[in-house]
């Protein structure tokens, strides 16, 4: 047998470890295809509404349009440097970065507190996490006419029972010093829902065993809630935080819808003024430029929060 495999080699035909070889590489080979041929609609749906728009806005961010959005000449960076002169681009940001400071730790704690409260599975639990997930379930448009309802300054819900409590009635969207409370306050019921489930699901996540002992330790719900139950589920509320944040830089329906950027600009964040600088003034050079720097903007803000936020973070 050794001796007709030799001759065979020795004819130029394959031996029977070349044939398995080959055999394995041609599997191989049926296997990759089949993969890409599975990930290429998926490529062609991100190549079509995430690659080529980033790379056009990259592109237009260096010339200046007409209101057609055709090219009109070279700019240059000078879109770069007449934004950062721009004192309406930068009171913008600010107030991009003050709703976010205003939304993202009240709908974390909120969210938090509620899990704990009613992470048990007792009688007529479930009800309770049914209306506090409800939120997910509503688009921005919805949630916004909604809470413009809630928000009207002579039949609105709130200003009623501030009537009925003695005090007086807000201009809760059409005052300058209210407007931005008041669609914060919107939001965070709006990202309730999502952080609700999430933390629940945190919550849930740790050891019923470790409470018990810490109970029989003598140590109270305060000292358990801080110094158990928020360390071990600091993956979850990590999560919540870096996708919060980013939500509230990108918000812009509840804006569009309540306050259209008004009054006198108390609402004008960063997307808003970017929606106003492509599509109302057709300026689309400018507005390719902002929404850049918005990328810019999350990048590092993500990558400050794994450089150290994530230090704290506790993975079992």
């Amino acid at each position: 047998m050794a001796k007709k495999l030799t001759e065979l080699q020795a004819r130029g035909l394959p031996s029977k470890d070349n044939y398995q070889k080959k055999t394995l590489v041609l599997q191989r080979w049926k296997e990759n295809i089949l993969g890409y041929g599975f990930i290429f609609p998926a490529f062609l749906v991100l190549g079509a509404f995430v690659f080529y728009p980033f790379f056009q806005s990259v592109y237009l961010s260096f010339f200046t349009t007409d209101p057609s959005g055709n090219i009109a000449e070279f700019a240059g960076f000078q879109n770069y440097i007449h934004l950062f002169t721009n004192s309406e681009f930068l009171s913008s940001l600010g107030i991009t970065l003050l709703f976010t400071l205003y939304t993202v730790p009240a709908s974390i704690i909120l969210a938090l507190l509620l899990a704990v409260l009613t992470y048990n599975k007792w009688k007529g639990m479930q009800i309770f996490q049914l209306i506090f997930s409800l939120p997910i379930a509503m688009t921005i448009g919805t949630s916004s006419l909604i809470w413009m309802l809630l928000y009207d300054p002579s039949t609105g819900l709130f200003n009623y029972l501030l009537h009925h409590l003695g005090l007086p009635s807000i201009q809760w969207l059409n005052d300058p010093s209210w407007a931005l409370i008041s669609v914060s306050i919107m939001s965070i019921w709006m990202s309730l829902g999502l952080n609700y489930i999430i933390l629940l699901a945190g919550v849930r996540h740790v050891p019923e065993e470790i409470y018990e002992s810490a109970r029989v330790d003598g140590a109270g719900s305060l000292r358990i809630l801080l110094q158990m139950t928020i360390p071990l589920m600091s993956p979850y509320l990590f999560f919540v935080f870096v996708t919060s944040v980013i939500s509230s830089l990108q918000a812009f329906g509840q804006f569009n819808i309540l306050t259209n950027g008004g009054p006198a600009d108390s609402t004008n964040v960063f997307v808003f003024s970017l929606y106003q600088e492509a599509f109302v003034n057709f300026q689309y050079g400018l507005g390719s430029t902002r929404a850049l720097i918005l990328f810019v903007v999350i990048m590092l803000l993500t990558w400050l929060n794994f450089k150290f936020g994530e230090r704290r973070v506790h993975y079992q």
